[in-house]
């Protein structure tokens, strides 16, 4: 199997497209770099294209690996033929290899092995053959030995019969075709344990019956949970036609003649009704496989298939729920700055008081504190008194809150005292503070803040994530923050690969500032680890900041390479050279030269954003033509242009800017057929939560979404988008709001 083949046919590249991609992989090159910098030998694929073909070339080859091992166990066990060596080069999945090699594998003790111990293989082997009239207590005489457990033609015969229930639930052509049988057919069924005392967490699982292939991912989750709990019973079932169909397909493999008198009895519920004991030497030899085959059926080969769609379905929901995070973190990292604003930061808590925190347009602590409005001190005067005055004295233009306990009350609060200082213009933001408190007691916290306690520290976190939210949330644990579902269900090591592949991409999409930059934020760029970081800061620090990109040669520890990968994603403000300000990479810059010179332009021309038309120029006397002439190719002449009509651009400011508000609208003030503005807080597999202003964050389901029909949520809605919305529901005793997007401004 040709790998590059195999990928180039799967994501639909040319062949050399497909070749480049892996060799570009084995060189070590980032994605990143590879998605921005090297367009012309991949057909200019993005970033989540790369990893997902990143993935498969994994797969194909721990696959081809696999087939090797295979092959060299067969071989050491003289099992080798030329047919199964066909069968394994033939296979595409690690699940057909498996299914190949299940005979062959050194099993622990079971019946038929300890039968087989017994000497009864060739007993076994001749009762499959099913010749005529073959005498089943006749031939099983001679396999009697005392020694070896075999008392009698039952015992042998019952050790055959074993070994043969082994053979129908060990053979790859029968697994294949029950699972094409099972999958439009099985069932997932679920009951309540009765000895559990609430049932309302599960109360849709109690009784739930489900075919696997409709059951959506979020269930699957649900009564994953609900069963590890020990909440709930969950079983994979067939009915009896599905049961039928299952019979007749094994016994068309294995018995000889007519097999329809062989079928099992069912009882009322249509489970099978198995005999208790069975006397084998009365049986003829198709009888007899046919009750192995049964026996094979329900003691082996119906519990492996269950633990096999079970693990399916899970893997399955597991993927879906990690690319719920994927697409939800996205948007929540890529969140735009809020700029040259002092922000006070208000950690909301009851008991301890709301912690205070101010920062300036740089991030710097400017001032921190302590009040009390909230119960049970409830010292609203004496916070508006302290707050104002430290407002004041700083200039502080926004408010950031945070979203956990005693939030309500402290939005509540700050409404107050926004009002008391009229007319001096203050907004307030309410800020996601998951994982705030997770980073405000890590070592990184203590690091930036040893001076602070945790809560405080949590506070300055709150004030930056609205200030940065990228430079900030990449602090913290991506799992920790709060967007997508059953995050603690996940495999982990899995999740954090995709939601660091999220952050990785949204910090090179960005661009770091390599002056200012925290070692934290430099550790995502491309190229870049943690030891490399911690030397970057080393250097600035010891030389005033870098003047160019080139400096960072001489940083200890970054060879060319990693040079190689990470310069076109540093930013330096106000460094030597323009280019250092842009994300064309330094190994463009010659052909920026060319190009400006080319149209009589300089890079002052860049500085002072003078090129007037060049994209136009560059379109009218061909891409391609002035490409070859700069000596590079079209994708990267295009996003050069691109980065000298902007440098210095952060593309978050083309996003919506952070809601801000002045006043708070109760959810008891809200009515059914209100039109409210709302954004997007979290989308999950069945719908989204919209934030319109209220404490409680409002839910559209996925049919409330749109007229038209949607497959998901993410296919028309990410984080941070703005609604429309229309109030559908109001339930104040369980603060419940739900809301519809399809439905608003138009008539009752």
């Amino acid at each position: 199997m040709e790998i590059s083949n195999v990928l180039a046919g799967k994501f639909n590249l040319k062949p050399i497209y497909a070749q480049n991609l892996i060799n570009l992989i084995d060189e070590g090159c980032t994605i990143p770099f590879i998605a921005r910098y090297r367009k012309e030998m991949h057909g200019s694929c993005d970033d989540q294209t790369i990893r997902e073909f990143a993935d498969s070339l994994s797969y194909l080859r721990n696959l081809n690996d696999r087939k090797a091992e295979v092959v060299k166990l067969l071989t050491e066990q003289g099992n080798l033929t030329p047919e199964l060596s066909k069968e394994i080069d033939d296979a595409v999945t690690l699940t057909e290899i498996e299914d190949i090699y299940r005979p062959f594998r050194p099993k622990r003790k079971t019946r038929a092995s300890v039968a087989i111990a017994a000497g009864l293989q060739p007993l076994a082997d001749e009762i499959l053959k099913q010749t005529d009239n073959l005498d089943l207590s006749e031939i099983a005489k001679s396999f009697i030995n005392e020694e070896k457990g075999i008392a009698d033609t039952q015992s042998a015969l019952a050790g055959a019969s074993d070994i043969i229930a082994e053979v129908v639930a060990d053979d790859p052509t029968a697994r294949k075709a029950l699972r094409v049988l099972y999958w439009p057919r099985a069932s997932i069924d679920t009951e309540w344990k009765e000895d559990k005392d609430d049932r309302k967490v599960y109360e849709n699982y109690t009784s739930f019956h489900q075919i696997i292939k409709n059951i959506p991912p979020h269930r699957v989750l649900a009564f994953n949970r609900g069963e590890k709990e020990g909440a709930l019973k969950v079983g994979l079932n067939l009915d009896k036609n599905g049961l039928t169909r299952v019979f007749n397909s094994l016994f068309k493999q294995f018995v000889h003649g007519e097999s329809e008198a062989y079928l099992p009895e069912f009882d009322e519920q249509s489970k099978l009704k198995l005999p208790k004991s069975i006397d084998y030497t009365t049986l003829s030899a198709p009888a007899f496989v046919a009750q192995a085959v049964v026996d094979g059926y329900t003691r082996l080969l119906a519990p492996s298939l269950e633990r096999e769609f079970r693990t399916e379905l899970t893997d399955k929901a597991n993927e879906q729920s990690i690319k719920m995070f994927e697409v939800n973190l996205e948007p929540l990292l890529m969140q735009p700055p809020l700029k040259g604003k002092t922000i006070m930061a208000v950690d909301p808590a009851y008991r301890t008081g709301c912690k205070i925190a101010v920062i300036n347009s740089s991030g710097d602590v400017l001032d921190t504190g302590v009040v009390y409005p909230t119960p049970p001190q409830n010292k609203e005067a004496e916070s508006i008194e302290k707050l104002s005055a430290m407002i004041v004295k700083n200039n502080v233009d926004t408010i950031a809150i945070g979203n956990g306990t005693a939030s309500k009350e402290a939005e509540i609060f700050v409404t107050k005292l926004i009002k008391s200082l009229e007319p001096r213009k203050i907004q307030y933001a309410m800020v996601n503070e998951s994982g705030a408190s997770v980073y405000s007691a890590s070592k990184l916290g203590a690091k930036e803040f040893p001076q602070y306690d945790v809560s405080i520290r949590s506070a300055v976190s709150i004030a930056r994530r609205l200030q940065d939210p990228l430079a900030e949330l990449i602090k913290i644990d991506p799992k920790s923050l709060g967007v997508g579902q059953y995050q603690h269900d996940m495999p982990q090591k899995r999740l954090s690969e995709v939601l660091d592949g999220v952050v990785e991409h949204s910090v090179n999409t960005v661009g770091v500032d390599l002056n200012t930059a925290s070692v934290p934020l430099l550790t995502h760029v491309s190229g870049l680890n943690s030891g490399i970081a911690t030397e970057i800061e080393k250097y600035r620090n010891a030389h005033n900041g870098f003047k160019s990109r080139e400096e960072l040669l001489e940083v200890n520890k970054l060879g060319a390479k990693a040079y190689e990968q990470c310069a076109g994603f540093l930013r330096i403000p106000n460094g030597t050279n323009i280019l250092d300000n842009t994300a064309v990479h330094p190994e463009s810059y010659p052909a920026v030269k060319k190009l400006l010179d080319h149209f009589g332009l300089s890079l002052n021309d860049v500085s002072n954003g003078s090129l007037g038309l060049l994209g136009k120029k560059v379109e009218e006397e061909g891409v391609e033509k002035v490409a070859s002439s700069c000596g590079i190719g079209a994708p990267t002449l295009l996003d050069i242009i691109t980065e000298l009509s902007k440098p210095g651009r952060d593309v978050r400011d083309s996003l919506p800017q952070p809601v801000l508000r002045s006043e708070l609208l109760g959810l008891e003030n809200l009515e059914v057929g209100m039109d409210l503005d709302g954004v997007v807080r979290n989308v999950i597999d069945f719908g989204v939560f919209v934030d319109v202003g209220v404490h409680t964050d409002g839910m559209v389901h996925i049919s409330e979404i749109s007229d038209d029909y949607i497959k998901h949520p993410s296919d028309v809605l990410t984080v941070g988008d703005r609604v429309r919305v229309r109030v559908i529901g109001v339930d104040l005793a369980k603060q419940r709001l739900s809301l519809s997007i399809k439905k608003a401004d138009k008539p009752v």
